[in-house]
């Protein structure tokens, strides 16, 4: 069936796809690259090095169009972000190399394994607006990770401070190692711990999770790169069609019902999990 399509009907082809996976994504609440990576390598002809380096691109673009904006209101936290940063982009070169070091079978049963994982977390993980943080640790005290955010929906200033910063830095390394193996954005691991383990509120972790993913993918991009593994071809209509995708989600997302969406979006990241696993043992090619 792939024989009978000419080569420059592919990048025609991945960019339509990837336009549909970003709105979808947006409307999920969740970043392309986690959608991109096990979909494009489970469904296209294309090696797993260069869809896992289309997709740091594809996560980065995203992370780099929103960090400026992010910052400027306040809803990234550079103090937070700096030291969490550190720690995920440097293991983030060490996962590039192990990813590219091991056999691409292995590779892509692990990536199915991940994916699954991830369609769990999506389902199990809450949100908590304003986490209760009822004293700062001692490491977030030296490093003054704390902060103050205007609230627009209450009109009101809230105030924030986080804890348990040694045990989220390894978290934070594992999340790193992740996404460099597979080419994944990291936002949907790094909301949760951000929220719900270290107590920041909702926007400020989903807005320095942003920042954070401009720095991580950005260090694991540069090994792809450096390897040869991100091709224009799969690369650049990839991005063009997410982020095209993405403002035409935006404006979808008043209409949609984000539950619904939110379910299918786990249903095809559980199908495209089991996909990838069963790609790596050769039972399903």
């Amino acid at each position: 069936m792939f024989d009978a399509i000419v080569w420059w009907m592919w990048p025609i082809i991945l960019f339509v796809f990837t336009f549909i996976l970003g709105i979808l994504a947006v409307m999920a609440g969740v970043g392309g690259g986690v959608l991109f990576v096990p979909l494009v390598s489970g469904f296209f002809p294309f090696h797993l090095d260069y869809v896992r380096g289309a997709g740091l691109f594809v996560a980065l673009t995203g992370a780099l169009a929103a960090g400026p904006g992010l910052l400027r209101r306040g809803l990234a936290n550079l103090r937070l972000a700096m030291p969490l940063a550190l720690v995920a982009s440097i293991c983030s070169i060490v996962g590039a190399f192990i990813g590219l070091a091991l056999p691409t079978w292995i590779t892509q049963t692990l990536l199915g394994v991940t994916i699954l994982f991830i369609a769990f977390v999506m389902v199990t993980s809450k949100r908590v607006e304003f986490p209760e943080v009822k004293k700062a640790d001692a490491v977030s005290q030296a490093l003054k990770i704390y902060g103050i955010y205007y609230e627009e929906s209450t009109g009101e200033e809230i105030e924030w401070k986080v804890h348990r910063t040694l045990p989220s830095l390894a978290i934070f390394a594992l999340i790193g190692i992740i996404a460099g193996m597979f080419g994944l954005g990291a936002g949907w691991a790094n909301v949760p711990v951000l929220n719900l383990f270290m107590g920041a509120p909702l926007k400020i972790a989903a807005g320095t999770s942003k920042f954070l993913l401009s720095i991580t993918d950005t260090s694991a991009a540069w090994v792809y790169l450096n390897n040869g593994s991100v091709l224009p071809m799969i690369t650049v209509p990839s991005v063009l069609g997410i982020m095209l995708g993405s403002f035409v989600g935006v404006r979808a997302l008043a209409k949609a019902d984000p539950k619904t969406v939110r379910m299918i979006v786990i249903a095809v990241l559980v199908f495209a999990g089991l996909r990838s696993l069963l790609k790596g043992l050769g039972i399903w090619g």
